[in-house]
């Protein structure tokens, strides 16, 4: 499955448009991630933690996408997004969401 953030793909051509596909990921940090990421705050320095949680929700949404893209028939997802946002108490979860336009394509 060709994943791209272009509206086209080179050497290729749209042949079917077969709508918009979604992934959706919402996951909690862990109260040892928080810690370690309180004390990096404060002497700075990155989070290992936190990014680790990133990329493991990042990849699971985009592979819910491709999945859901699939069913339908899919052979790519053009024109995807990715977008991040903090939630509950302190934004103590995360949520990683990934759209695109499934589609049929042709070289």
């Amino acid at each position: 499955m060709i994943v791209t953030t272009t509206n086209s793909i080179e050497d290729h051509q749209v042949e079917e448009y077969l709508g918009l596909v979604f992934g959706e990921v919402i996951t909690g940090v862990n109260f040892l991630k928080d810690i370690g990421a309180g004390i990096r705050d404060f002497i700075g320095g990155r989070s290992q933690g936190y990014e680790e949680e990133l990329i493991r929700a990042r990849q699971e949404a985009l592979d819910e996408m491709v999945a859901r893209a699939e069913k339908l028939g899919a052979q790519a997802v053009i024109g995807v997004k990715m977008d991040y946002e903090g939630l509950g108490q302190g934004g103590s979860m995360l949520m990683v969401t990934s759209s695109g336009t499934a589609v049929r394509i042709r070289p």
